[in-house]
């Protein structure tokens, strides 16, 4: 495949923007009837294999985690997510829109990501009715545990 082939893709595919590759365990936290299929389906093609759910129990390389207003405290799931990967790893924290049930202040999820010790690396819209941060762990945090 052409590397312009590559960067259409990952322009039309929001889990190749976000960074998902082949091989990755992803693990996702906050599953609900409300989540995007599409890009649920769009990250399992990616890393060509299943989500893994809030059950599993190994280390993963990233996170996806699906976030709403009336979901608890935002900095404590965050803190949780990070207990799940690998060092260096990724979440990708994913939260209503704008007018949607559940949205969440955006200096809300800044000072959660803040308080966590996370870093935003990117915000994506990857649906109609989600919107998306890909977070940074620090690896030095990791080596604490």
């Amino acid at each position: 495949m052409s590397a312009t082939a590559d960067h259409a893709e990952e322009r039309t595919n929001p889990a190749g923007r976000l960074g998902f590759q082949p091989g990755q365990v992803v693990q996702e936290i906050g599953y609900d009837d409300d989540v995007d299929q599409e890009l649920r389906e769009a990250i399992e093609e990616a890393i060509e294999g299943d989500l893994m759910d809030e059950d599993y129990d190994d280390v993963a390389d990233a996170v996806v985690l699906w976030f709403r207003d009336d979901d608890g405290d935002l900095t404590d799931a965050l803190v949780d997510a990070t207990t799940y990967i690998e060092e260096g790893g990724a979440i990708l924290l994913l939260t209503p829109k704008t007018g949607r049930s559940g949205y969440v202040e955006p200096s809300d999820i800044q000072e959660a990501v803040s308080t966590a010790g996370l870093t935003a690396s990117k915000s994506v819209s990857v649906g109609k009715d989600w919107s998306g941060s890909r977070l940074a762990t620090p690896k030095a945090a990791k080596s604490k545990r």
